[in-house]
């Protein structure tokens, strides 16, 4: 088990690379990702949950081992950070209809 300072970093490391990816995509498709509604976002996440879950479904459904086994560009381990990100993507944009709950917040 690591440290929790350890395990902190790995954690910052994970949020922060998710910010950078989330600002790229942001500045390529605006908010393309909700422009249909809350049924298209929804079947945004279905999608990426439905592509982990094939995926898994062929190992067993041991997600490390799916993770090893499609690897890549196209992987599972890039759907999880997709699917997360689209998350974050969801909450930001309710925390911010909800007038400026987003700010500060440390909502658990």
């Amino acid at each position: 088990m690591v440290s929790d300072n350890e395990f902190k970093e790995n954690i910052m490391c994970v949020v922060n690379n998710d910010v950078e990816g989330l600002l790229v995509a942001r500045n390529c498709y605006g908010e393309s990702w909700c422009r249909r509604g809350g049924v298209g976002a929804f079947m945004m996440l279905a999608r990426k949950w439905d592509r982990i879950e094939n995926q898994t479904e062929k190992c067993g459904w041991d997600i490390f081992d799916a993770i090893k086994q499609f690897s890549g560009k196209e992987g599972v381990l890039d759907d999880i950070r997709d699917l997360r990100r689209y998350l974050i993507l969801v909450e930001e944009y309710i925390l911010r209809m909800e007038e400026g709950k987003c700010h500060g917040s440390k909502t658990t």
